[in-house]
């Protein structure tokens, strides 16, 4: 358009369009450039407010977010990402119809990567809480968890109650629902790290006294023929259930339960949690 009344300018006699020809032609210019520029807006806005299951299908990769967290997500001796979760996701892209890509994540952070899109999902073994019902549209519960204390193992049986942890120093990841079941139990003397891995570590290295971990955690990586042989749990502080969170109103969340649903009935999902020793919701 520019370009036309560049061509009008120079090629054409000044006379040749009337002062009042000439007033028109630019209204109709500053018209036109309008309407395009408020076409432009409303398709913007249109995409922002449209399908997230259709911007995930047009990108062709679901972006999920994790953390370094076995069973549900922890890299094989060729560096991949596997466990429940990794295979979980994987099944379910494959039916969306696209790829999957995981993306480590800082769990603090995890709402805010999820709503400046970058990442699709959390999906990486979240119990559902109040605060993720908040932030987030979660799928349908999928499998079993609770909040273990987990110590050195010949201490452990010292522990038995929420009382009893009183004066230990302990390791949590921050922001998670471990953290929550330590708030909730009235103990203040802990350290925040990045993950529960770390916080395995921090028991394990004796910079802590106990740290409080995801069951599903705990049973693969503590006690005999595991990683911390040395370590085990000694008492539950919660029950829970673990659920993916997606952009809130995102309509992800109906497709992925329609397919989880799918997999559960079909036996698919059943077969995976045995093959890690976790149990289904439901």
């Amino acid at each position: 358009m520019l370009y036309f009344f560049s061509v009008v300018k120079y090629n054409t006699p000044i006379n040749h369009f009337t002062r009042k020809e000439r007033f028109i032609m630019k209204k109709l210019f500053v018209i036109l450039l309008t309407l395009c520029l408020t076409v432009s807006c409303f398709a913007g806005c249109a995409a922002d407010a449209g399908s997230d299951l259709a911007y995930v299908k047009d990108k062709g990769v679901l972006v999920v977010g994790i953390t370094d967290y076995a069973p549900m997500d922890f890299l094989d001796e060729n560096g991949e990402w596997t466990g429940f979760d990794a295979e979980f996701a994987r099944l379910v892209a494959a039916e969306l119809g696209v790829e999957v890509q995981f993306q480590l994540i800082d769990w603090s952070k995890k709402f805010f990567e999820l709503e400046s899109k970058e990442i699709d999902a959390i999906w990486n073994g979240m119990t559902i809480t109040d605060e993720v019902l908040l932030n987030t549209s979660c799928s349908d519960p999928y499998v079993v968890n609770a909040q273990v204390v987990v110590m050195n193992a010949d201490t452990a049986a010292n522990f038995t109650t929420a009382e009893s942890l009183s004066g230990l120093v302990f390791a949590v990841e921050d922001e998670s629902a471990g953290e929550g079941a330590l708030t909730d139990a009235g103990i203040e003397g802990y350290i925040e790290v990045l993950d529960q891995a770390t916080a395995l570590m921090e028991v394990a290295s004796g910079n802590a006294d106990a740290c409080v971990i995801d069951i599903t955690m705990a049973n693969a990586m503590t006690g005999e023929g595991t990683g911390y042989p040395n370590l085990a749990v000694a008492m539950s502080l919660t029950s829970e259930e673990y659920g993916i969170g997606f952009r809130k109103n995102s309509d992800l969340t109906a497709a992925v339960n329609e397919i989880m649903a799918e997999l559960m009935a079909g036996g698919t999902l059943q077969a995976l949690a045995d093959k890690y020793s976790l149990t289904l919701a439901g």
